[in-house]
């Protein structure tokens, strides 16, 4: 490997090199920078998330542009507020011995007159996300005419979140002969397709191979049921003290209610999202960086913008929906030449989306179990051993000694190490004693698209009167669901399609919320009619072509127990059910169901929040281990 003098970088950038402690350049550098510094070309580069993309593509522009020029000749994109602000510091580092440099970042958030009047000033640089960039074009606030050298960084990501028009709307005000370096962790087919369009015989270099996970990260998967999802994730959790972690999760509101659902529980944790306000967000970053917050709940699209070298572990709560992007996920830890490990935590009918990702980054997973109780017991006893071995005694303890050999005069050294330790012992072994094993058998049934839909006394089970005609499987229904009630993806499970009817499964503390939602509920024109099913178990076994239920339910009108106020079937159908095409019949009596004004008599419960009962406590009968704030 060459050393940052062999690469041809002026004495400026080498000075500037030596203050920030870079020794050597990495992979993609050591390959890219010279291409870059000794031909007028267009550029591919593909490396993982952590290798120095930045400083391959920034120290050639800033080589190559000319700082007495106040023209803005350099256009990086890059996809989120925290990597363009993250690029733009970045950029300012590396140029610091550039006299009359002036790098501007531009991304949302902030005021768009400031970010103009910056430009105007003379940027030689612009730093940009494509929403605002796109923008300030359209009001003639920039002039990217005469640039000489544009950068895609993170290409994949910028595409996975829509902003193809845009990219293609920002080059087309462009001159064509500049030079495009483009930069990604990934190569699916629209980064190909851009790449195509707007360069010309690019250069490619890979550093591995393509879309594979770097070799500091290793890859681990939990197999849990899917209600168990957030037990595993506290116990993978308190299974590692020093964890120092980023956790996943598909949507904002997941996002949020983990990291709520951990602050509450006594984790040290913080959401990071797109609902957040900038200042919200920096406020995050800042306090995840000097290590105030332990665990970072975040979105994908949030995530892009975190640089922070001493991460632990990468948790996956929920697997995202292109497996290329598990790449960018684990690509979180493992930086800087540092190990890392990339959590998992799956259900059984996830685990074939693992096969496709280890196909993607070329590395295999190892199946993993969830720790029982008292294995954590052990870790945090040990742990709490080592911090205190390692401990520097601090000599203003001295002058109290006196007072405190007094107190433990008549207790021997075993008893007081026992008193001693079981001050933390204690919180985690009467939480974890009584606790349930967390892992699922591959063989065994799943929550969701599985066939054991048995009831337990936690659960409530519903009927719908929506299936498969309605263009639903268990998937979309139990997606449509989770939405209109606005609920967590794992608190609706157990979901059972069938012709024109379904079931599902909740936690029966938010029964009430669900069934007050579906009170005379509409959807494209019809009612959507839940109602609670007491069968335990036996809704998959319904008889086809038995008799048809005692309420009437197919026919024109019926009795929905509502003090006798009759409504329009919900089904929308004036015939019975032998008119329907799949010829189900239902043949429980109405028995089988509560009566409207049942629910009025079911424990009271407010649905906006889970109570203590619900699957956040794994043990009723004790309390939380409330972590200490490290």
């Amino acid at each position: 490997m060459n050393t940052f003098q062999d690469l041809g970088l002026n004495e400026d950038l080498l000075h500037a090199i030596t203050d920030l402690g870079f020794e050597k350049p990495s992979d993609v550098q050591d390959k890219a920078i010279p291409i870059l510094l000794d031909q007028e070309t267009d550029l591919v580069a593909l490396a993982q998330t952590g290798t120095g993309k930045t400083a391959a593509f920034g120290f050639p522009m800033l080589q190559k542009i000319n700082v007495d020029s106040r023209t803005t000749q350099g256009l990086i994109l890059s996809p989120t507020r925290e990597l363009c602000l993250q690029i733009t510091n970045e950029m300012k580092q590396y140029g610091k011995y550039c006299k009359g440099l002036n790098v501007v970042a531009i991304y949302g958030g902030a005021s768009i007159s400031d970010q103009a009047r910056e430009v105007k000033r003379g940027a030689q640089i612009i730093v940009a996300t494509p929403g605002r960039m796109k923008d300030m074009i359209s009001r003639r606030m920039v002039d990217i005419s005469k640039i000489e050298y544009s950068v895609l960084d993170e290409a994949d990501e910028m595409l996975n979140m829509g902003f193809k028009e845009d990219i293609t709307d920002i080059l087309s005000h462009t001159p064509d002969e500049k030079n495009t370096w483009l930069f990604s962790a990934t190569m699916p087919k629209e980064v190909s397709n851009i790449a195509k369009r707007f360069m010309q015989n690019p250069v490619e270099i890979t550093v591995g191979n393509k879309n594979e996970s770097t070799n500091q990260v290793s890859h681990e998967y939990y197999l849990v049921n899917s209600r168990d999802r957030y037990q595993a994730l506290k116990r993978l959790s308190d299974a590692n003290p020093d964890i120092f972690s980023v956790i996943f999760c598909r949507t904002k509101r997941d996002t949020q209610k983990v990291a709520e659902n951990l602050i509450e529980d006594g984790y040290s944790a913080g959401a990071l999202h797109g609902d957040l306000s900038q200042n919200q967000r920096d406020l995050v970053m800042k306090s995840f960086r000097n290590k105030q917050i332990q665990m970072l709940v975040a979105t994908d699209v949030a995530a892009r913008g975190i640089d922070v070298d001493d991460i632990t572990h990468v948790i996956n709560y929920q697997l995202p929906d292109e497996p290329e992007i598990y790449t960018h996920r684990s690509g979180r830890t493992g930086r800087a030449g540092k190990t890392g490990i990339s959590m998992v935590i799956v259900s059984k009918s996830e685990v074939r989306k693992i096969k496709s990702i280890e196909r993607i980054i070329k590395k295999q997973f190892e199946k993993k179990v969830i720790p029982d109780g008292m294995e954590i017991c052990e870790v945090q006893l040990m742990s709490l051993a080592n911090k205190i071995q390692n401990t520097e005694v601090n000599h203003e303890i001295d002058k109290y000694l006196t007072s405190i050999n007094d107190l433990f005069e008549d207790t021997s050294k075993d008893e007081l190490i026992k008193k001693f330790f079981s001050v933390e012992f204690t919180r985690f072994f009467n939480y974890y004693q009584k606790t349930k094993n967390l892992n699922a058998s591959e063989s065994s049934s799943d929550r969701d698209g599985g066939k054991d839909y048995s009831v337990n006394s936690n659960d409530s089970r519903y009927f719908i009167n929506v299936g498969r005609k309605d263009g639903y499987d268990w998937m979309s229904l139990k997606d449509f669901l989770k939405d209109v009630l606005e609920l967590g993806r794992d608190d609706v499970f157990k979901v059972d399609v069938k012709e024109s009817f379904s079931f599902f499964n909740t936690d029966k503390a938010i029964q009430q919320k669900v069934l007050d939602f579906f009170t005379d509920f509409k959807h494209n024109g019809r009612f959507v009619n839940v109602e609670v099913s007491e069968d335990k178990g036996r809704s998959n076994n319904r008889s086809r072509g038995g008799g048809r239920r005692d309420d009437k339910r197919g026919g024109k009108r019926r009795d929905d127990r509502r003090g006798g106020e009759r409504r329009s079937n919900p089904r929308g159908d004036s015939g019975s059910r032998s008119d329907r095409r799949s010829g189900e019949r239902r043949s429980e009596s109405r028995d089988g169901f509560k009566n409207r004004s049942d629910r009025r008599s079911s424990e009271n419960s407010s649905g906006s929040r889970r109570s203590d009962s619900e699957s956040r406590t794994e043990n009723s009968g004790s309390s939380r281990p409330r972590r200490s704030r490290r």
